[in-house]
């Protein structure tokens, strides 16, 4: 029976991902702002098949509460196999460009805070000598474009802390993974004209994400020929890319 700890429990991808570890008796905890979501998600994921589904309510960024979490999912599960940590928000570009202190608090929700619950889940895992951290990232981190690079800066910021983190925890037994999602068809992306073959649904993310984790991988893009796409995007030069409005 595997023990997941999942971070931003309520969100599309993550929920989706959880249902598939429920059909497999998986143990979870589940962890996010919204209580009356979180109920709901539970009680699903317990009709699913899910051995223990526990319910905890947090927000990421106040992280004076994160060790009591952390200690409230060992508590719950007994051990922990894997973390998932999936929060975060889709930041309007334009109005952090106008109010500085939103564009802190989305760098902050998008990307510190993952750092930080990474660190944290990481530290145990090498206590316990196993584990895996899966952390959700984003294709937008891969290169800063004027349409989001508020998001794309903090996804950024979580994938280099990501690569140094497992680059120091490579002889420990433990897994650090980044996922990398193009465009999901999800509540966050409620604004977009979702049409076009590049959209991808949660369900096609979410098993993309456990086989992952059962591969040990280190990164993936999900759905895969997103890693084609963004190698383009990186490897366009500075001159021409400053004229393209991507």
């Amino acid at each position: 029976m595997q023990r997941i700890v999942i971070i931003g429990a309520t969100s599309a991808i993550a929920h989706a991902t959880a249902r598939l570890w429920a059909t497999r008796g998986a143990a979870l905890f589940l962890v996010g702002r919204n209580a009356e979501r979180l109920a709901v998600n539970a009680a699903d994921l317990r009709v699913r098949g899910a051995e223990k589904v526990t319910a905890h309510v947090m927000d990421a960024t106040d992280y004076a509460t994160h060790a009591a979490m952390l200690a409230a999912a060992l508590a719950a599960l007994g051990g922990i196999d894997v973390a998932l940590i999936a929060h975060g928000t889709l930041p309007d570009q334009r109005a952090c460009e106008a109010d500085l202190v939103m564009l802190r608090a989305e760098i902050e929700a998008n990307g510190v805070s993952v750092c930080v619950l990474a660190q944290a889940f990481g530290n145990y895992f090498v206590a316990q000598g196993r584990g895996t951290v899966a952390v959700i990232g984003s294709v937008a981190g891969d290169r800063g474009r004027q349409s989001n690079y508020v998001y794309g800066a903090a996804k950024g910021l979580v994938a280099r802390y990501l690569e140094g983190l497992r680059n120091r925890l490579a002889k420990s037994g433990v897994g650090v993974l980044l996922i990398k999602p193009g465009f999901v068809d999800t509540p966050m992306t409620a604004a977009f004209e979702k049409k076009g073959l590049l959209w991808a649904q949660p369900e096609a993310v979410a098993g993309g994400i456990l086989d992952a984790i059962e591969r040990g991988r280190d990164v993936v893009y999900l759905p895969w020929f997103w890693r084609g796409i963004m190698w383009v995007i990186r490897h366009i030069p500075e001159r021409l890319f400053k004229r393209l409005s991507l």
